[in-house]
C-alpha cells in the first residue's frame, strides 16, 4: 500500500483549496488595482511582495492538485 497522505488530496481538501484559490485570485487583482493608485514606493514594494507570496501559495496549490483542470481552477469567479 502506498503512503499518500488523505488528507492533502481528499475531496473535501480539495474543495477548499479550489475555494481558497479563487479568493487568492481575487485578493492578487485588489492589490494589484491598490498598487496602480499607489504613490509611496515602501507600500508599492509592500503589495508587491504580498503579490509574489500568494502567486507562490497558488502554484502550490496547483502542484497538490495537478488533475484539476484550468477551468475549474479559476470557473465561476466572477
Amino acid at each position: 500500500m502506498m503512503d499518500v497522505k488523505k488528507e492533502d488530496i481528499s475531496e473535501e481538501s480539495k474543495k477548499n483549496h479550489i475555494t481558497y484559490y479563487k479568493s487568492l485570485i481575487k485578493v492578487i487583482s485588489d492589490l494589484q488595482k491598490e498598487k496602480k493608485q499607489e504613490g509611496e514606493p515602501a507600500i508599492k514594494s509592500h503589495l508587491e511582495n504580498r503579490i509574489d507570496a500568494m502567486e507562490k501559495d497558488k502554484k502550490r496549490i496547483r502542484d497538490m492538485f495537478p488533475d484539476i483542470k484550468e477551468e475549474e481552477w479559476h470557473g465561476h469567479t466572477n
